[in-house]
C-alpha cells in the first residue's frame, strides 16, 4: 500500500472522479483541511508520514524536502504548470527530482486572458455593475483590431494566446528569452525539436522588452515567475506603454509590482487591469487596487473540470510509473 498526501485543492475537489484509479492501484490517500496553502511548519510535520506528495501551491522548501526524505517520502509531483513554489536547488542537492505537468492548460488559461482583454476593452464588468443599479451605462469602448498587443511569455500558453490575438487582427509582439526570430521564423532556444506553428510567425518576437512594451495598447502576462521576471512590470516598464493601456495578468502575481501598477492606474497610464493573480494571495482587503479600475480573479484561470481531470490523471500516471506499475 502506497500512502499519498494531496495538498492541491483542484485535485481534492474532484477526487471522486479518480477514486477508481486510486483504489485499483492500492493507493491510500489523505487530504488535509486548509484554506489557501499549507504552511512550511504544517508540511514539515505532515510530508514525512507519506510515500508520495502531490504538491499544490504550497511552499516546497528545502526544510520540507529534507524532513520528507528523512521520513517516508519517496516521490513528489507538482500538480500543474507553475513551479515557482518548488526549491529546485534543494531538489538537485538532495537528488530528489520533482516533475510537474506542463502543457495541461494552454487553451484554458489563454481563453481567460483573452476574455479579460475583451472585458476591459468593452467595459463589460462596469456596464454590468451599473445595469444592476438600474443605470443605463454606455461607456465608450476600444476596438482591438490593429492595436498593439504585448505578450510576455511565449511558452505553451503564450503561443495559444498569440494565435487568438492574431485572429482578432491585432499587431502582436511577444517577449520570451527562450525564443528567437530568424528569417521570419520563430525558433526555440532550449528545444530544437519544438516547431512553432507557421501561423504564429506573423507575430513579432523581440528579446528587447522595451521594444515589445513600447507603444503597447495591451500587455498580457503569461510567463513563468523566475528571478528575471520578478517585478518585470514596474514603474519603468509601464512608462513605455501607450496611455490607457490594458494590462492582463494570468501568470504569477509577483511578475507585477502592484504598487507601481496602482500608480499607473491612478495616472491613466494604464486604463484598466485584470488580475487573476496577486503578489500575496488572496489580495489584502486594504489594497488600493479595490478602488481603481481593476477586475479580479482568484488564481483560477486553469480551473475547468476537463483541465483538472487531465492534470490529475497525468499526476496519477506519474506516480504509478514511478512505482513501476506495482502499486
Amino acid at each position: 500500500m502506497v500512502s499519498l498526501l494531496i495538498t492541491c485543492k483542484n485535485m481534492i475537489n474532484r477526487l471522486d472522479v479518480y477514486r477508481e484509479v486510486i483504489d485499483q492501484n492500492g493507493i491510500e490517500f489523505y487530504c488535509p483541511e486548509f484554506d489557501q496553502v499549507m504552511s512550511e511548519e504544517e508540511l514539515i510535520e505532515l510530508v514525512p508520514q507519506y510515500d508520495v506528495w502531490v504538491i499544490g501551491d504550497d511552499p516546497c522548501t528545502r526544510k520540507v524536502l529534507e524532513a520528507g526524505i528523512a521520513g517516508n517520502l519517496k516521490f513528489a509531483v507538482k500538480w500543474g504548470i507553475g513551479t515557482d513554489n518548488v526549491d529546485f536547488d534543494a531538489c538537485r542537492d538532495l537528488n530528489f527530482p520533482i516533475p510537474n505537468t506542463p502543457g495541461m492548460f494552454n487553451e484554458e488559461v489563454s481563453n481567460v486572458a483573452l476574455g479579460y482583454l475583451l472585458t476591459l476593452a468593452h467595459n463589460l464588468v462596469w456596464i454590468d455593475q451599473e445595469s444592476r443599479k438600474g443605470v443605463w451605462y454606455k461607456p465608450l469602448g476600444t476596438s482591438l483590431e490593429g492595436k498593439k498587443a504585448a505578450v510576455i511569455g511565449f511558452g505553451n500558453i503564450g503561443r495559444s494566446l498569440v494565435r487568438k490575438l492574431l485572429s482578432l487582427k491585432m499587431d502582436v509582439w511577444a517577449y520570451d528569452p527562450g525564443f528567437r526570430q530568424e528569417n521570419g521564423k520563430i525558433l526555440c532556444n532550449y528545444n530544437e525539436n519544438l516547431i512553432v506553428d507557421p501561423e504564429l510567425h506573423k507575430a513579432r518576437l523581440d528579446n528587447d522588452l522595451n521594444s515589445v512594451l513600447s507603444n503597447a495598447d495591451a500587455v498580457l502576462l503569461v510567463c513563468a515567475l523566475t528571478e528575471s521576471s520578478h517585478h518585470l512590470i514596474n514603474k519603468s516598464t509601464l512608462s513605455l506603454v501607450n496611455d490607457g493601456c490594458f494590462l492582463v495578468n494570468v501568470a504569477r502575481g509577483k511578475v507585477v509590482k502592484q504598487d507601481d501598477l496602482a500608480e499607473a492606474l491612478k495616472s491613466g497610464k494604464v486604463g484598466s487591469a485584470a488580475l487573476d493573480v496577486f503578489e500575496e494571495e488572496p489580495l489584502d482587503s486594504t489594497s488600493e487596487l479595490y478602488n481603481l479600475k481593476c477586475i479580479f480573479g482568484a488564481h483560477n484561470s486553469s480551473n475547468t473540470k476537463e483541465g483538472v481531470d487531465r492534470t490529475s490523471f497525468d499526476v496519477l500516471n506519474k506516480i504509478i510509473t514511478f512505482f513501476d506499475n506495482k502499486l
